[in-house]
């Protein structure tokens, strides 16, 4: 029993850190700041069961996919990172990271939001997809693979609780506050960018100069 709770919490606590709900607030909220309280329910809903899913299929078919594939968690990584700053310098500019184009209906921009960049990277980026496919392999047994899933389950609740709280908040604030609050999170978001791009980019670097 006392295996099945350390799993367990080991499992939540690289989830939880791996997600990082607050490190998706800002990009949400900007996204969605011209929507109403129902559109930007919906498209948080949808990008947290897009993720959720997306969990699910790396935990269970990640390896082979990679395999298959030839993908490194390390090229994921600076991928994320570019689509990070991309996001974080329109944060900093304060203004919208997409805007719809005049061809795009509504729910076509928000579901396309809702899947990128909300779902993947934000939510299910490099480090949950690796988390994943780590705690799937250490599940030998059938009981361990349905705590790892209920454990996917509460982290994406908590996620959804967490984004839409963070709108709420940001209502408050009003135009002003949320244009200081969106550069301010801009800097962060590009700087976790450039840490992601970096620690994917160190391994492949160091793996080049090992073959020379």
């Amino acid at each position: 029993m006392r295996e099945l709770f350390d799993y367990a919490l080991l499992a939540f606590t690289s989830l939880f850190t791996m997600v990082n709900p607050l490190g998706v607030i800002p990009v949400f909220t900007s996204l969605t700041s011209a929507m109403n309280s129902s559109q930007a329910r919906h498209v948080a809903i949808k990008a947290v069961l897009t993720a959720f899913i997306i969990m699910l299929l790396f935990a269970f078919l990640g390896k082979a996919i990679f395999d298959f594939f030839s993908i490194s968690t390390n090229s994921l990584r600076i991928v994320g990172g570019v689509i990070f700053f991309m996001a974080g310098f329109d944060m900093l500019q304060a203004r919208l990271i997409r805007t719809k184009s005049t061809e795009e209906t509504a729910s076509e921009y928000e579901s396309d939001i809702a899947i990128t960049p909300l779902a993947i990277p934000m939510i299910c980026g490099p480090g949950t997809i690796t988390v994943s496919i780590v705690m799937m392999s250490d599940a030998t047994q059938i009981v361990y693979k349905g705590i790892l899933v209920l454990v996917m389950v509460l982290v994406s609740a908590l996620t959804l609780i967490f984004i839409l709280s963070g709108r709420k908040i940001t209502a408050l604030l009003g135009p002003s506050g949320n244009k200081v609050m969106m550069r301010i999170m801009g800097l962060i978001v590009m700087v976790i960018a450039v840490e992601f791009f970096i620690s994917g980019l160190k391994p492949i670097i160091r793996e080049l100069l090992t073959l020379d």
